[in-house]
């Protein structure tokens, strides 16, 4: 019986053998079932010093290259939510993660990522490169760049912090009114994270509030660990908060802003209030 995770690693020594059938002799799973997990992404081609994923059943490979199927059950059979497309602007596109999408795949597959679901929809076809990230428990927009140029560029421009980011937070709790907005300057595993947090409404019957957030740098989960640290966990949040209750992570990035470095034109997004988090 296969173990419903499993690693299987083959050197190609040459002759005419393709990747499925080295891989049903190595791993005793159906060629169906190899032909799934390859258009999965959970097969990988190592090439003349080149790593990639291999999804052609009928590639040709080369004596000395080798080929490593990472089998994984559970995420193979996943299927993925779909996201919402909402802009097209040729070299890059913006779209709404919604919750239990991922922002990057792994070596066990990547069908269930915003970038591979835009690369098999979008039309005409383009390939797809990761700009940033949300959190998996996390909902709202997200950059996908469809060019080098592009995603190096929209890249840069995240890192040098000269894109305005702003959510939409539900929190446990009074959030003081003033001053407006607080910012939070805390450090995250030791590096500068900044947050400038307003208060939108206060529900006294939930004890909830409802937070407009802008951070200045993008620390992982700077959002969720700053509020949590302030005393005010983010609703839904099971990492960081209570873990009580059912509720997805009530944090939603909700506006993006920036001047596109490939027309020069500024670019504005922001999110229609039905997709937001509401008190």
């Amino acid at each position: 019986m296969i173990p419903q995770r499993s690693e299987f690693h083959v050197d190609v020594k040459g002759g005419e053998a393709n990747a499925v059938d080295l891989l049903a002799e190595c791993s005793g799973l159906s060629k169906q079932r190899i032909k799934m997990a390859m258009q999965r992404g959970a097969v990988w081609l190592t090439s003349r010093g080149s790593c990639r994923r291999i999804r052609r059943a009928k590639k040709t490979l080369k004596a000395g290259d080798e080929l490593d199927f990472y089998y994984d059950e559970r995420v193979l059979l996943s299927e993925p939510t779909a996201p919402q497309m909402i802009a097209d602007e040729g070299d890059y596109s913006l779209w709404y993660k919604p919750y239990g999408l991922l922002s990057q795949g792994s070596r066990w597959g990547d069908h269930c990522t915003v970038s591979r679901w835009a690369e098999q929809r979008l039309s005409p076809e383009r390939v797809s490169f990761i700009i940033h990230r949300l959190d998996r428990a996390a909902t709202g927009l997200i950059l996908i760049g469809h060019t080098k140029k592009a995603a190096a560029a929209l890249s840069n421009l995240f890192q040098s912090r000269a894109i305005e980011k702003r959510y939409q937070v539900v929190v446990e709790g009074a959030f003081p009114e003033r001053p407006s907005p607080y910012t939070i300057d805390a450090r995250i595993d030791g590096k500068t994270a900044i947050s400038h947090v307003t208060l939108i409404s206060f529900d006294a019957e939930q004890q909830r509030s409802l937070l407009s957030v802008q951070i200045e740098t993008g620390r992982k989960h700077q959002i969720r660990r700053h509020l949590a640290e302030s005393g005010y966990a983010v609703v839904g949040d099971r990492l960081y908060g209570s873990g009580e209750g059912k509720e997805n992570l009530q944090l939603t990035a909700c506006y993006l802003a920036f001047k596109c470095p490939l027309s020069g034109k500024q670019r504005h997004y922001r999110l229609a209030d039905a997709l937001l988090p509401q008190l």
